[in-house]
């Protein structure tokens, strides 16, 4: 997948999640950016971009993230190591 359409599907995760058609997400975006955005709402983004991408995200990787630019770089190195 390109970053863009990461980027694409990722916002769907997010407004799925969040149950908000509205959500656009920028590389800067972060938690504070997104009402609802706590730490039940990370665990079920977490575990819907592990579906949708088809990876999986050690602890370690997902507690140095800090802005979606950040996650769309992890899945894009996940999905290149999955080749």
């Amino acid at each position: 997948m390109t970053e863009a359409q990461i980027y694409d599907a990722l916002t769907e995760v997010f407004q799925d999640v969040f149950d908000d058609d509205a959500i656009r997400l920028t590389a800067a975006t972060t938690a504070a950016d997104v009402p609802g955005w706590d730490s039940q709402a990370h665990v079920n983004l977490v575990v819907a971009a592990e579906m949708r991408f088809g990876v999986r995200f050690r602890t370690a990787e997902l507690e140095s993230l800090h802005n979606v630019g950040d996650f769309v770089n992890l899945i894009a190195s996940k999905q290149q190591g999955a080749r």
